[in-house]
């Protein structure tokens, strides 16, 4: 895919430098890695291709957008000041073919929302039917992961925006919008000695299994807590999401912690956690710079205005 820059000046006659998007790509994917090798992998090309194209891409540009030192890639300062305009070049490049995609195919607007494993759609399926209401043509696409999958689907271009909990990894080009906190809640087997208690403390669960996370991005401060309790549960289950969580604890496996927003309205027994600090945060993501449809826009806006309160049970 060509892209055409019109570079004038007045010393120079008007000029017409070509470069290719794949050469883009190659570019902010070594920027990214810092590495060629793992670059021409993430890209699914050999090194070899991927080296040449960058090669190619700094003749056009007339600088050296990298630096190697034996084992060591860095960018150059003309490489630094070339990234973010790359970035917002590739960007616009793949937002313009997704929009000519949607054209063709008759649907004049898209959006793709990645999702953490731990967002609920009852969550947000409110916000979304609204916003197909005011856009009756949308197409959206939902998309799921943990926090680092979350993160790619964002810097790749495959998702408009991103709702999850906090994510490990920075980013400058990372915009995030807090939605709202809550507290986290414990599911019972409705035949736990605790079944009938409305609050109960973690202590009192440590002759219980527990039913594990992992996908969860509070996991580590989860844990965490339970070390500072000189906790350790006599045994562990791990689910592979909440659904399959709350579907354990039903069948009497254990107890589960998790946001409050995500226990079930019956099957369970519901109990608060005295003394256990710990928030669920909810953040909504996008990418500094990226052009937004007006659907894209629209949910932003029903998302951050929305009260958050009255949509949990």
């Amino acid at each position: 895919m060509p892209l055409a820059i019109i570079r004038c000046s007045r010393d120079e006659p008007e000029l017409n430098t070509f470069m290719e998007m794949h050469q883009i790509r190659y570019f902010l994917a070594v920027s990214q890695l810092l590495n060629f090798t793992r670059a021409a992998e993430d890209c699914n090309v050999a090194q070899p291709s991927l080296t040449r194209a960058i090669k190619l891409l700094e003749a056009e540009l007339g600088g050296d957008l990298f630096r190697r030192e034996r084992n060591h890639t860095h960018l150059t300062e003309f490489g630094r000041s070339m990234l973010p305009l790359l970035e917002q070049c590739y960007d616009s490049a793949i937002s313009a073919k997704r929009l000519a995609t949607s054209y063709k195919k008759g649907v004049a607007e898209s959006l793709i929302l990645a999702l953490s494993h731990t967002v609920s759609m009852d969550l947000i399926a409110a916000p979304i039917a609204e916003l197909v209401r005011t856009f009756p043509r949308l197409e959206l696409k939902l998309v799921r992961g943990q926090a680092g999958e979350v993160m790619e689907y964002l810097k790749k271009g495959e998702a408009t925006f991103a709702i999850a909990g906090p994510l490990e990894e920075s980013w400058n080009r990372l915009d995030a919008w807090p939605l709202f906190s809550e507290a986290f809640c414990a599911l019972l087997p409705p035949n736990h000695p605790l079944a009938q208690e409305p609050k109960i403390r973690l202590s009192d669960l440590a002759e219980t299994p527990l039913i594990t996370r992992p996908y969860c991005e509070h996991t580590g401060e989860f844990d965490g807590l339970l070390r500072q309790l000189n906790l350790v549960p006599g045994s562990r289950h791990g689910a592979a999401s909440d659904t399959d969580a709350i579907r354990m604890v039903k069948a009497e496996l254990g107890a589960v912690v998790l946001p409050r927003s995500a226990a079930p309205s019956g099957g369970v027994s519901i109990a608060s956690i005295d003394g256990f600090d710990l928030e669920r945060r909810l953040i909504l993501y996008g990418v500094s710079g990226r052009e937004r449809s007006p659907a894209a826009t629209a949910f932003m806006k029903l998302l951050r205005a929305r009260d958050w309160a009255s949509g949990m049970h």
